[in-house]
């Protein structure tokens, strides 16, 4: 055992005093005391080692190889060849992580108003909401009734990095408020406007607006973003968010009416594929721009978000809109 500058060995009897003599004679300088170490737990066994005595050789290639953790739930996505051992695989993933207490399995794609998924419960706690942790903000989220993506980390804080001090923010699909809050966090003067169509996601969001204590920067709105925006906040944004990549190319023209006159920063979330490249994207958002009556000056950031599907990515845009 190390402990600073010094080595601990141990031994299981008192050495001697002939033993010491011998010891110091050969130019080793010790001393003999005792000390107290925690105990060092065994490493968790992993997911394969855990089920290989369980389930056929063939079917351990097939076993998931990652998972989404959010707050303490785990969310898998199980092959049609292995839904009969469900529950086994539930097991294990609680046994080789320490922090895991429910796991789900996807019932179904992302789908919907309030972009939401079916799951099923297959081991641990049964429950659907949890607390999540990410750069230094708190977020309760029942994954059942809401929409919140831990892939999404980076960007979450990528975005509230480029926000700057005095900006006004409008998230117009802020979920339970993983962008809107880690902005406030991150800055003293800002105003976020946070909205979102589901009730359940403003109901979580106001808790977390309070639970980060943000409650004087960030500004819930349950409704839909078009009317919200038309009715209540029209051409007050330094910035405008757009994460819905299934429907966001529908509200480019209220994102630009959020911007104030004199233009800001858009950020829009779409899908890219085979059949609509990244390009045909960029093409049909400034199209899309220029009919609201605005244009884009520059791209100052295109990027790959992360992989959604076989040869399908979410990808984003950074434009400065004039």
């Amino acid at each position: 055992m190390k402990n600073h500058d010094f080595i601990y060995i141990p031994v299981i009897e008192k050495p001697s005093d002939h033993d010491l003599e011998i010891l110091k004679d050969s130019g080793v300088n010790l001393e003999i005391v005792t000390r107290f170490f925690e105990r060092k737990e065994k490493e968790k066994k992993s997911l394969v080692e855990q089920l290989e005595q369980k389930l056929p050789p063939h079917l351990l290639a097939s076993l998931p190889r990652s998972l989404d953790l959010i707050g303490d739930i785990a969310i898998v996505e199980i092959p049609p060849e292995l839904r009969q051992h469900k529950q086994a695989i539930g097991e294990a993933i609680l046994g080789s992580n320490k922090n895991v207490h429910t796991v789900l399995v996807k019932a179904g794609p992302v789908s919907g108003m309030y972009r939401t998924r079916g799951f099923d419960f297959i081991a641990g706690e049964r429950k659907t909401e949890t607390t999540h942790k990410e750069h230094g903000c708190q977020y309760l989220v029942d994954v059942a009734e809401t929409y919140f993506s831990p892939r999404l980390s980076n960007e979450h804080k990528r975005v509230a990095s480029a926000v700057k001090e005095g900006e006004t923010v409008v998230d117009m699909f802020a979920g339970v408020g993983p962008f809107a809050i880690l902005i406030a966090k991150d800055h003293d003067n800002v105003e976020v406007y946070a909205i979102d169509a589901n009730p359940a996601a403003i109901k979580y969001l106001r808790t977390n607006v309070r639970l980060n204590r943000v409650i004087e920067k960030v500004h819930p709105t349950l409704g839909d973003a078009k009317k919200v925006i038309d009715n209540e906040i029209s051409g007050i944004a330094d910035r405008v968010i757009m994460n819905l990549p299934e429907k966001a190319i529908e509200f480019v023209d209220v994102a630009c009416r959020a911007l104030k006159t004199t233009g800001g920063i858009i950020h829009f979330y779409s899908f890219a594929d085979a059949s609509t490249p990244l390009e045909k994207v960029k093409l049909r958002f400034a199209a899309t721009v220029r009919s609201s009556g605005r244009r884009v000056n520059e791209i100052l950031n295109e990027r790959i978000v992360r992989e959604t599907a076989p040869h399908e990515t979410q990808i984003v845009l950074d434009a400065k809109i004039i």
